[in-house]
């Protein structure tokens, strides 16, 4: 009877594990997902729900609010059902859940490729020297660098003294991030910044993903945290003079970078002085020290305008004082050298820029001198000084180019390269009075490399190339061809490929990516990416699209021919680009996939409704298509700052131009290509909302059985994971994701 009861007593106690167990997991299914018996998703996905009396989106005229100098009056009423979707505290359960479902439905789409992902993301490894060093730059009595170390996921920044004859006990640890990110899910570090003496590092830190900075500073004697507790920076630390103080900059309520402050150390943040404040809410404002180290340069500019102003850290009375007054539609940045203060300037309708100088003591335009001649193919981007001579960083014929002035005589010469197309950019270069100039190199078939110039005798060294395991370069083939578009305009197109893909032996179409931005005026430069050799190995071609809205072949590429009413050039461009690729036989539409992120991705969600039928799959990351509601409610962080990019649809003429290519406002009943779409829930710049609704209302509307999927990483921002190995697994899996699609799984024999 004993044993009776004991077994009772098991089965009782069981039962109770059970129904507690039971319990749990409802409670957990609950809380994730809001639904307790019902299916997270069904086979066409995630079920969403749709608001009872929709919202009313308001475009025009709003009491109370910043709506821009036009609105219309009375404004225009749209209705959005789905905006329950937004919550600007990223908290709301029913919110989480529904994110949370769509990750669970990825998950089960994705299920089939996951050997696939984790082959891909062990060939990313693969060809990564996981244990590295970058080439040490001189600063003050040191030579600075970082290094990465083989299962450590961020980098450590380094030192050693110059002149040190014991190397391997030379080095200091200045920052190991990997300490710094323990416990964290994020952790991305802005700034690292040595003090004038080099006693102290200052740097900048966020652990959301939201790109809001605190700023720290580590005391080189003791290895300890100075105590300090300066939060709210928008990432920017620019040291003054000594060690004593230090210049940071903070955001409004809606994200804008608009006050400059003095910080001195040992004081409470509530002490700082506010040297700066930008009311405009159509510019963001910067900070950086001139190569000089003598100047504050404190930037201000919205899209078309700018403002400097100058502070003479030599002078312990000077006071921040401009430049020159902003003047609508002219942008200008100043540089230092000797007497003068060294300008690019668009004045004069020089729309690429051109180069001029002023006495620092009358600084305004009507003393700016000419210093070269106004070239129209030649955009001038920015300058980088030294002792002799000043470096001039720009464009010319679609490829960056560095233009070295000897200051004495005025004689310019250009850096030459033999590659067809490529990437140059200036690397550190911290030491004022030398003759050498660092810079960066690299190509779609050649790995980052370091150079060293000599920019007297003109003779060039390098100090090192990125090394990249398993890679041979003899294999690939790098070109650049022109595409016309429909109104005649010839489009670069950058192209990479495997010596033995289908196009290159035999003139047959091979699986193809396509990779385009066409926004800002920002370039995608044809640059060494070790990941792409995933694609190049399995017979795939990869292409850039150097659009217009970019800025590759000039500022009129983007000011007159890719923004505001010119913005659908954007997307034709990329259509024509494409169509061009299938002409000469490279691709085919049932073989041609397309990717871009953020504005890119915006790009991707046009174009996906102007051609449904021309590409097989789409890879969006941080897609920014609901442009009319974002655009329309200066709420949103980054709105108003964007109206002179796009236009502000609470006008009419832009409100009716910006309609027309709106992603989420012109979806279709169509045969729409598969679809990975990435967000981020702390993403600032794109919103998680707008790519979980352009998905749910992409699933309304399709009429393809191709896959339709989200994926939101609940930890990260725009920028995706800060961890180098999460970030190549987060790429793998975009990688597997269109290899498969393409039907080129298996490597090249």
């Amino acid at each position: 009877s004993s044993r009776l009861m004991q077994s009772k007593t098991v089965l009782v106690i069981g039962a109770g594990a059970c129904s507690a167990l039971g319990g749990l997991w409802l409670w957990w299914r609950w809380r994730k997902y809001r639904v307790l018996f019902n299916p997270v998703f069904d086979e066409h996905g995630v079920p969403v729900e749709r608001m009872e009396t929709p919202k009313e989106i308001l475009f025009g005229k709003v009491e109370g609010e910043n709506r821009g100098p036009c609105p219309m009056d009375p404004p225009i009423k749209r209705k959005d059902d789905l905006f329950w979707l937004r919550d600007d505290t990223r908290s709301d359960p029913q919110v989480l859940a529904h994110l949370n479902r769509e990750n669970a439905y990825f998950e089960h789409k994705f299920k089939p490729l996951r050997r696939l992902h984790t082959k891909i993301y062990r060939e990313f490894v693969s060809h990564v020297k996981e244990t590295d060093e970058e080439v040490p730059y001189p600063w003050g009595d040191y030579m600075y660098y970082t290094r990465t170390v083989k299962g450590l996921s961020y980098p450590i920044h380094c030192r050693k003294p110059m002149n040190r004859k014991d190397e391997a006990r030379a080095e200091e640890v200045v920052l190991d991030i990997n300490l710094l990110s323990k416990g964290k899910k994020y952790c991305d570090v802005h700034s690292v910044e040595p003090s004038p003496d080099h006693k102290l590092i200052g740097f900048t830190v966020d652990h959301t993903g939201y790109e809001t900075f605190e700023i720290k500073i580590k005391d080189m004697t003791t290895g300890r945290l100075v105590p300090l507790g300066v939060g709210g920076s928008a990432g920017q630390l620019v040291w003054g003079l000594h060690n004593s103080e230090f210049f940071y900059t903070t955001m409004d309520s809606e994200h804008r970078p608009y006050k400059v402050w003095r910080h001195i150390l040992g004081e409470d943040q509530s002490k700082d002085v506010c040297l700066f404040t930008e009311e405009d809410e159509l510019f963001w404002v910067d900070i950086e020290k001139t190569c000089s180290g003598r100047f504050l340069i404190v930037e201000t500019c919205s899209p078309t305008t700018s403002e400097t102003h100058v502070l003479d850290l030599q002078d312990s009375k000077a006071t921040l004082s401009v430049v020159q007054p902003r003047i609508k539609d002219h942008r200008y940045s100043v540089e230092h050298w000797g007497d003068h203060f060294y300008i690019i300037t668009n004045m004069d309708k020089c729309i690429n820029s051109k180069l001029v100088k002023t006495r620092i003591s009358s600084p305004g335009r009507d003393h700016w001198v000419e210093v070269l001649p106004y070239e129209k193919s030649t955009k001038l981007d920015y300058l980088v000084c030294f002792a002799d001579h000043v470096v001039i960083n720009g464009r010319c014929d679609g490829l960056k180019m560095c233009r070295i002035m000897e200051m004495r005589t005025g004689v310019v010469h250009d850096l030459t390269f033999d590659e067809e197309c490529y990437d140059i950019y200036p690397k550190k270069n911290k030491k004022f009075d030398t003759q050498m100039f660092r810079f960066g190199y690299s190509s779609l078939i050649t790995p980052h490399s370091t150079f060293e110039y000599d920019m007297t005798t003109k003779n060039k060294t390098k100090l090192k190339e990125q090394e990249v395991p398993g890679y041979d370069r003899n294999l690939y083939r790098t070109a650049r061809i022109m595409a016309q578009a429909r109104d005649g305009e010839q489009v670069p197109v950058s192209l990479v490929f495997h010596k033995d893909c289908a196009w290159a032996k035999s003139k047959t179409p091979s699986p193809m990516m396509l990779y385009g931005y066409g926004s800002y005026g920002i370039c995608i430069d044809p640059s060494f990416d070790s990941k792409t050799i995933s694609f190049l190995d399995r017979g795939m071609i990869y292409a850039i699209a150097h659009i217009r809205g970019g800025g590759e072949m000039g500022r009129q590429w983007y000011e007159e021919q890719g923004k505001f009413l010119t913005k659908m050039n954007t997307f034709t461009d990329f259509c024509d680009c494409a169509e061009h690729l299938i002409k000469l036989g490279m691709t085919t539409s049932s073989r041609l996939a397309i990717s871009g992120r953020s504005a890119g991705g915006l790009l991707m969600g046009a174009v996906m409704n102007l051609r449904p039928d021309l590409f097989r799959a789409v890879v969006a990351g941080v897609p920014f298509v609901d442009i009319m509601a974002t655009m329309s409610d200066p709420s949103i962080p980054l709105t108003i700052t964007e109206w002179e990019e796009w236009g502000n649809p609470n006008e009419r003429r832009f409100f009716d131009y910006m309609l027309t290519y709106s992603p989420v406002d012109n979806i279709r009943d169509a045969h729409y290509p598969a679809l990975l779409v990435t967000a981020g829930l702390n993403d600032p710049r794109v919103p998680y909302w707008e790519p979980a609704k352009w998905v749910a209302r992409l699933r309304e509307k399709s009429k393809s059985k191709k896959p339709l999927l989200l994926r939101t990483d609940m930890s990260s921002g725009h920028f995706a994971a800060s961890d180098r190995y999460r970030l190549m697994a987060e790429r793998s899996i975009e990688y597997a994701f269109v290899v498969d699609q393409l039907g080129c799984s298996d490597l090249l024999q």
